[in-house]
């Protein structure tokens, strides 16, 4: 009896086991083996913070709400700051999974005309002083956000022999900057690329 009893036991475990993958599944979801990897830990691949904006009707429609400029802006943010960063040190391999193909080209060859000509830029980033959004359009699949920042930098180049031929090591300058993120309603991709820069 105690046999029936411990068999039956273990058939409720297992359904009761079974639920519990099952629910976990719908609210974690699975992996397809098509995710994209995060480039580090410390930053979400390609502003993935903005990720949850796809779904935001006020999007969609244009009619961009404050709860969803804040959402992006905190993704755009820690972007723009990754992107100047890593374009002073020429690193290309964080630049190409921020940047769409055209704009990673063009940083390509500002990096590849330094490197020819043994410059070394020095870059220190202080922080933002503001950041908002312009202009939101969706053309055809592609959403388009206009972003303009102002922050403050410290920057210099250095020739060879490590003397200053460009800028001031001891001089904040105020950047004032407008950038256009792009990104394909359609794709699983959750990254904005950057797909232009202008000074404002």
């Amino acid at each position: 009896m105690s046999n029936q009893f411990g068999f039956i036991d273990i058939i409720i475990l297992a359904m009761f086991a079974g639920f519990i993958i099952l629910r976990l599944r719908n609210i974690l979801g699975r992996k397809t083996g098509h995710q994209s990897k995060p480039m580090s830990r410390h930053f979400p691949r390609g502003m993935e913070t903005l990720k949850d904006i796809e779904n935001n009707e006020a999007i969609k429609s244009g009619n961009v709400d404050e709860e969803a400029k804040k959402q992006f802006l905190k993704g755009a943010e820690v972007a723009y700051e990754q992107i100047i960063t890593s374009f002073a040190k020429g690193d290309k391999k964080v630049l190409r999974g921020l940047l769409e193909k055209n704009m990673f080209n063009r940083f390509s060859e500002v990096i590849d005309d330094r490197k020819s000509k043994e410059l070394k830029y020095e870059t220190t980033f202080i922080g933002l002083k503001s950041s908002k959004i312009l202009k939101f359009k969706k053309i055809e699949n592609l959403y388009k956000v206009t972003v303009n920042f102002v922050s403050e930098i410290i920057t210099c180049a250095k020739d060879k022999n490590n003397k200053i031929v460009e800028g001031n090591p001891d001089s904040i300058k105020t950047v004032n900057d407008v950038w256009e993120f792009s990104k394909n309603m359609w794709s699983q991709d959750p990254t904005w690329y950057l797909v232009d820069t202008a000074k404002n």
